[in-house]
C-alpha cells in the first residue's frame, strides 16, 4: 500500500510533537510505502517576523516576494526540513529529505503576478519517489517547486501532496493537522463526507479558513483518483498506526457514499 501522509507546520514547531509523530510515521514506514509532504507556515512567519519582514496573505495564500522566498527556501526547504528528517531518522526510520525542484519531482507556474513567487502546480514525476521507496526509504518532502522557466515557487503544502499522492498512485492521502476533522454546523464531527457533501459544506459556509482549503484539496485528489483521503488530528494518540489499521478516526473523505452515521 501506498500511502501519502502531510504534517501542518504546526505539528512540527516543537519537539515533543515532532518526536511523538516521528515514532508513529518509523514504523508506518516499515508496513506500507509512505511519503511525507510537511508545511511550515508558523516557522515562516516568526523568521520573517524576527527579520522585519511583513507577511501578507490574498485568499490564504502567502504573499511571496524575493525576500520571502528566500525564506521559503531557508526554512521550509531548510531548517524545518532538516529537523524533521534528522528526527524521522532518530525513531528508526531512513528519512531522505528533498523538494520538489529534485529531478523536477513537482513542477509550478505562476499563479498570479500580484501573488510573487507562488506556483500553480503544473505536473508531478514519481520516478524519484519510486526509486526512494524501493530502496527502503522515506522520503520527506518540502513544499518547494520548480519551474520550467528556472524559477523556484512557493507551493501551498496541501497542493504539494495531492499531487505527489496522485502521481505516485497512493492509496490513501492523510492531513494531520491541528483540527480533529471536518464539522458540520453544530461542530460535530463528520465520520464520513463524500465528495458532493464536501462542496456543499464550501457552498453553504460551514467549511471555511484552513478546512476549506482541506476540502479543495480533497476533492482534487479524488478526482484525480486517489481513493480515500482522512483529515485528523495530529496530536491524537498513535494516530498513523490508528488509520493504517482501518480504524475511524477523523474524517475519512471519498467520492461514494457509506452506510448513514
Amino acid at each position: 500500500m501506498k500511502v501519502l501522509l502531510k504534517i501542518g507546520g504546526t505539528l512540527l514547531d516543537e519537539n515533543e510533537p515532532r518526536e511523538r509523530l516521528a515514532r508513529q510515521i518509523a514504523d508506518a514506514a516499515r508496513q506500507v510505502s509512505l511519503v511525507v509532504v510537511h508545511g511550515g507556515g508558523w516557522q515562516m512567519t516568526r523568521y520573517l517576523s524576527a527579520h522585519g519582514i511583513s507577511s501578507q496573505f490574498v485568499n490564504g495564500l502567502r504573499v511571496t516576494t524575493p525576500e520571502v522566498l528566500d525564506a521559503v527556501v531557508k526554512v521550509i526547504a531548510g531548517s524545518v526540513n532538516r529537523q524533521l528528517t534528522v528526527t524521522l531518522n532518530r525513531a528508526g526510520g531512513r528519512a531522505v529529505g528533498i523538494s520538489g525542484i529534485d529531478a523536477g519531482l513537482v513542477e509550478a507556474e505562476e499563479m498570479d503576478p500580484a501573488l510573487g513567487s507562488v506556483g500553480r502546480v503544473t505536473q508531478a514525476n514519481p520516478a524519484l519517489l519510486d526509486a526512494l521507496l524501493a530502496g527502503g526509504f522515506l522520503p520527506v518532502v518540502a513544499c518547494v517547486a520548480g519551474g520550467r522557466d528556472g524559477r523556484i515557487y512557493n507551493v501551498n503544502a496541501d497542493q504539494m501532496a495531492v499531487a505527489c499522492a496522485a502521481a505516485l498512485g497512493a492509496d490513501k492521502l492523510i492531513f494531520l493537522t491541528d483540527v480533529e476533522g471536518v464539522l458540520d454546523t453544530g461542530r460535530r464531527l463528520l465520520s464520513h463526507v463524500t465528495l458532493e457533501r464536501s462542496q456543499s459544506l464550501i457552498a453553504e459556509g460551514i467549511a471555511t479558513g484552513g478546512m476549506l482549503a482541506k476540502l479543495n484539496a480533497a476533492a482534487t485528489a479524488l478526482r484525480q483518483g486517489v481513493p480515500e483521503v482522512r483529515i485528523a488530528a495530529g496530536n491524537a494518540e498513535g494516530v498513523v498506526g490508528r488509520i493504517l489499521s482501518g480504524e475511524n478516526i477523523g474524517t475519512r473523505l471519498s467520492d461514494q457514499e457509506v452506510c448513514a452515521q
